[in-house]
């Protein structure tokens, strides 16, 4: 897999890891008074190779980051810039084919006192095959003195370029299952400048995406769809669950979930 690896602490950026089709590292503020720790993985594929969404589509290996426990840390959430659909033949994957940085937030069991993390992060990098990457890494963190610039800013870059929550211009306005649970119907009010078709993926249990919608129409500021579900796990039950929803329109992308009682 030609990994090279992380290599020694750092304060708040690690040293980079590579592999044959891009490199990888993570960026972590210091520890603030609450105990929250915001920082972000950053990953670079190399020209004409890409990397993937939370959902990858037919294909690929969805981002995974794991603090260990012995550094006293629960990770809170990851989040996940907006991506792009990406064909590749028959294949169509979800994910970036540029750099990308996924914010992720941490607590502390304790606070005022410096902070070591371990941590293991697990990607893939595609090209023509996908190869697995995994690296691991150590920081060591001093509680909060100032701002740092350079960490601030690469954290504050990924956090504008995360899809936006619903709003009164942007948002589901209508959902149900139809024809047994084989189509979803989707209503949609899209923001005044998105004059063209919006690009709609919907993500369902694990390795479960749905990206064609038909039966495409326009009524004012309303979009109406239906996606076609395909095949769920045997025995599927909507009821309880809840499903995600991507939607990219006029320049803008939001992003919430469907719950199906």
């Amino acid at each position: 897999m030609g990994l090279t690896a992380a290599g020694g602490a750092c304060a708040e950026i690690t040293p980079w890891a590579a592999n044959e089709g891009g490199r990888m590292r993570i960026v972590v503020m210091p520890p603030e008074a609450d105990g929250k720790v915001r920082g972000a993985l950053q990953i670079e594929p190399k020209p004409g190779w890409i990397t993937y969404w939370r959902e990858p589509g037919d294909a690929g290996i969805p981002p995974q980051i794991v603090f260990s426990k012995t550094g006293s840390v629960t990770l809170d959430k990851v989040s996940y810039p907006i991506p792009k659909r990406i064909d590749n033949g028959t294949l169509r994957d979800i994910g970036y084919d540029g750099a990308v940085a996924f914010p992720f937030e941490l607590t502390a069991q304790k606070t005022g006192s410096p902070l070591s993390l371990n941590a293991s992060a697990f990607v893939g990098l595609c090209r023509n095959i996908c190869i697995p990457f995994q690296a691991e890494f150590s920081l060591a963190l001093q509680p909060l003195k100032g701002t740092p610039v350079e960490e601030a800013m690469i954290l504050a870059d990924a956090q504008s370029k995360l899809p936006e929550a619903p709003s009164d211009t942007f948002a589901v306005t209508q959902y149900v299952m139809t024809q047994g649970g084989d189509v979803l119907s989707l209503t949609l009010r899209l923001p005044d400048e998105a004059s063209g078709t919006p690009q709609v993926i919907v993500t369902g249990p694990e390795g479960h995406a749905l990206f064609d919608g038909v039966n495409g129409q326009r009524n004012g500021d309303r979009y109406s769809l239906d996606m076609p579900v395909g095949k769920l796990p045997k025995g599927y039950d909507f009821k309880g669950k809840r499903w995600g929803i991507l939607a990219i329109a006029g320049g803008r992308a939001m992003e919430t979930s469907l719950a199906f009682d």
